[in-house]
């Protein structure tokens, strides 16, 4: 389980560090901070798939995404992400590339990354480490002129001398990230799908049915998701039609001939649907982080909501980034409420570094 994430230098977050547990529930305003913080986890889960620089360039580049508050900037201009679980740590930063000629000259490049073991870097917990081109670990040399556009995690997560390379990566490309679904008339959910088993929800959502069905089929979570649809929409029953050729998701409602399918449902009622399928899937992912998952649901909706989200969290740690008040009191768990101060995102209640979660950042 992650036990800390780290931020620092990312458009409104000058500096954060948030312990974490099984259920982390972040609010605030609007614009203090949420979705810059959710964007950040989904930039340091990029860095396990190899695309965290083609990640900052389609976002406009480490200029685009650096600290934009007033104030003291840091010096020299960085990015740093980090997280720290049960057993391994990870921390990256990036900056911006050295002078040169060539036509990739704006792209940022990596100037550390770190992988330690606990929950704190320090030298004697430093497993492996990567200074612009140089990696080493134990003080062997493993590589020298490392690209400043590749990541160890892709370089030596086939090594076998570092599986702690390897370890992060795996790590990283189990994090799940839910936002806001389509739900519109032509929305890839409403149509019927191939049917083929299917063990997590893709991210627009096409696969709706053959998740929800996959999920009965297989036992595990298919009671939740039964009694999810059967609280929220007061008896209705999740009935999946087709055949081999196709399936689609419907509700079976009390006083209604037929089932309604995907393409007639509301889309508060989808959205619920689609929430269903992706937290009670087959494939359960090491973090599942929701940005407004309240979006688009009736209030009385949210009950079901946070009874499914709590349940969720019992297997698979979990965050949920929200403004909807109800929805956080209902979860309870673990709530952090961000605030702004100064162009800043602060965390309500902290006055100074102590008040946060131990953190160590390498120096260049």
């Amino acid at each position: 389980m992650m036990q800390t994430l780290a931020v620092e230098g990312y458009r409104s977050i000058s500096s954060l560090v948030l312990g974490l547990e099984r259920l982390t529930v972040v609010t605030g305003a609007n614009g203090t901070g949420k979705s810059n913080l959710y964007r950040s986890l989904q930039l340091l889960a990029d860095c396990g798939q190899g695309r965290m620089i083609s990640s900052l360039a389609r976002s406009g580049g480490l200029g685009s995404v650096r600290f934009a508050g007033e104030g003291p900037q840091p010096s020299p201009v960085s990015l740093r992400l980090g997280f720290a679980s049960d057993s391994i740590g990870y921390a990256i930063d990036i900056g911006l590339p050295q002078v040169g000629d060539s036509m990739f000259r704006h792209d940022p490049e990596i100037k550390q990354e770190h992988i330690f073991a606990g929950d704190v870097l320090r030298p004697a917990t430093t497993l492996l480490e990567r200074r612009r081109g140089l990696v080493k670990a134990d003080g062997v040399r493993l590589q020298q002129n490392m690209p400043a556009w590749q990541s160890v995690l892709d370089e030596q997560a086939g090594n076998e001398s570092v599986p702690e390379a390897g370890a992060v990566r795996r790590e990283l490309r189990s994090w799940r990230f839910h936002d806001a679904f389509r739900t519109d008339a032509n929305a890839p959910a409403r149509r019927p799908q191939v049917a083929t088993r299917s063990f997590r929800l893709d991210d627009d959502g096409a696969n709706l049915a053959a998740v929800l069905q996959t999920t009965i089929e297989n036992g595990g979570e298919a009671e939740i998701a039964l009694a999810a649809v059967h609280h929220a929409f007061k008896g209705s029953t999740l009935e999946i039609q087709g055949d081999a050729s196709g399936l689609v998701a419907g509700l079976r409602q009390s006083g209604l001939a037929r089932v309604m399918t995907a393409g007639e449902l509301s889309d508060g009622t989808l959205q619920f649907l689609l929430l269903v399928a992706a937290l009670t899937s087959v494939e359960s992912p090491g973090l599942l982080v929701l940005n407004e998952p309240e979006r688009s649901l009736h209030s009385s909706l949210m009950p079901a909501l946070a009874r499914l989200i709590t349940q969720t969290s019992e297997r698979t740690q979990t965050i949920v980034v929200t403004h909807h008040a109800d929805l956080t009191r209902l979860l309870g768990g673990a709530s952090v409420e961000l605030r702004k101060s100064a162009a800043r995102t602060t965390v309500a209640g902290r006055e100074g570094r102590l008040d946060q979660p131990v953190w160590a950042w390498p120096k260049r």
